[in-house]
């Protein structure tokens, strides 16, 4: 669901304090006080939801924007959702280190692995469950959906594979996939051959991660919750890099 409450009045007469709740079936609970208002923040709330986003927005012609406007009422609003899930599925160095990082950024974390020596909580504390099973059972019985994370870091090829088929169609959030471009183009190439769905499969995020060059299982990590907080949060990825025309090209030392 996403509460929207008024935070500046502005020009409006609005009451500070005033909140909406809009339901994920549109239903509206309460008002901020003005019924244009509450309609044009019921539209705006599915794309909140889906970008798990917390903004502040002001009314304009034609809608809201995040962009301040002298005088408007300033509404913030966000989505209110459980605490979003970060399956790991492969818990080697690159398992563990993500673990460590979604507990890290408050994502519900659980790790599978087929191995005893591996999935053992205590080599991964931060994970709320470690599940010592087949991959492909471990899947099969765990709740993916819309609120999900899932990412394969296993072993190998063929647990790979077969760990992403089970994990096919069932809404994740995010679904990725380590490995190099050649053994990821061959692993979807089988699926599709299987008759899996094209959309569905071009929506694997693979090779996995944003490329910053990361070598280290903890850089490779790195790169990979990047890339999951960028899909969540609809970002671009690129640098936020930035000077003013005056000052490019200046020496970045003081003298």
């Amino acid at each position: 669901m996403v509460l929207a409450s008024v935070i500046e009045p502005g020009s409006s007469g609005l009451r500070p304090g005033s909140r909406l709740l809009i339901e994920p079936s549109g239903t509206k609970v309460g008002s901020l006080g003005d019924a244009a208002l509450d309609a044009l923040v019921a539209a705006y709330a599915p794309g909140v939801l889906a970008r798990h986003a917390a903004e502040t927005v002001y009314p304009a012609a034609g809608g809201l924007t995040t962009r301040e406007t002298p005088g408007a009422a300033a509404i913030y609003i966000e989505a209110v959702e459980a605490k979003p899930v970060f399956l790991v599925v492969g818990a080697g160095h690159i398992g563990r280190a993500l673990a460590k990082l979604a507990n890290m950024l408050d994502f519900h974390v659980a790790v599978i692995d087929d191995r005893e020596e591996y999935a053992d909580p205590v080599l991964i504390p931060e994970a709320g469950e470690v599940i010592c099973d087949e991959f492909e059972t471990a899947i099969d019985r765990y709740p993916i959906g819309q609120n999900t994370v899932v990412v394969l870091v296993t072993r190998g090829h063929r647990q790979d594979e077969a760990a992403l088929r089970r994990c096919l169609g069932r809404g994740a959030a995010y679904l990725g996939m380590i490995g190099s471009r050649r053994r990821t183009a061959t692993v979807l190439r089988h699926l599709q051959e299987e008759g899996f769905d094209p959309g569905e499969l071009a929506r694997v995020r693979t090779p996995i991660g944003l490329y910053i060059g990361a070598e280290t299982p903890e850089e490779i990590a790195v790169s990979i919750v990047a890339e999951v907080i960028m899909v969540r949060h609809g970002g671009t990825g690129t640098p936020m890099y930035h000077r003013p025309a005056g000052l490019r090209g200046a020496s970045a030392t003081a003298s």
